[in-house]
């Protein structure tokens, strides 16, 4: 596998595959195939796959350790990018389709709409994961504080998924609340029991008592 994902034409067609859901959509949108109310269509698509690909790079680190699969990790950036990505399209969906791009009523809508604000607090705390996503920055900050700073991206899940849930509230369907809710609980649920494996495993063992030299006679 790491054979495979090491290969020159493996991040060019990770990179095609994490576009398609935006071709798709781009294309819908071109041949009125999005629904009878398009725009919501493409708000909500839009940030099930912001959802999605948060969910998939939170995945990243278990399935390179599970599988042994060390070159996974070259492909975390860029997925943690097209997060961001989707994001910005759900969020530049809702302020064009929605609000008009009336920059006073979206300040209004967001700070009296509680899944809205949470929501966009996603999107703030974001922001610096993607704006520190290169090599410099890594430098700029090191590597203690730039790992520190991109575990927002927990929190950013937890946000994302109370977002989705409020969304979902107002029809009171919850079916894949449920299923991204069981997902991220396992990937972090994962993260804490392998913390404190690591952690167990690093503790000094008590040395065995030496042997007693035998008395003299």
């Amino acid at each position: 596998m790491n054979k495979l994902l090491m290969h020159p034409a493996a991040k060019p067609v990770v990179f095609v595959l994490c576009l398609l859901p935006f071709a798709w959509l781009f294309y819908g949108a071109l041949t009125d195939g999005l629904g009878a109310n398009p725009a919501e269509y493409l708000i909500r698509s839009t940030g099930d796959w912001t959802l999605r690909f948060i969910c998939i790079v939170l995945a990243v680190t278990p399935l390179r350790v599970i599988a042994k699969a060390n070159a996974l990790a070259r492909f975390r950036r860029m997925l943690g990018l097209f997060a961001y990505f989707y994001v910005v399209v759900h969020l530049l969906s809702y302020s064009w389709f929605d609000m008009g791009f009336e920059m006073a009523d979206i300040a209004k809508d967001i700070a009296k709409r509680p899944f809205i604000l949470v929501g966009f607090s996603a999107f703030v705390l974001l922001t610096p994961l993607a704006a520190t996503s290169f090599n410099r920055a890594i430098k700029a900050l090191g590597a203690k504080r730039w790992q520190a700073l991109h575990k927002l991206v927990y929190g950013i899940a937890a946000l994302g998924l109370l977002h989705f849930f409020w969304m979902r509230a107002g029809k009171n369907n919850f079916a894949e609340v449920f299923v991204y809710a069981g997902i991220i609980a396992v990937l972090l649920g994962w993260r804490v029991w392998n913390f404190a494996r690591n952690k167990n495993n690093k503790l000094p063992r008590p040395l065995a008592a030496a042997p007693r030299a035998p008395l003299s006679r």
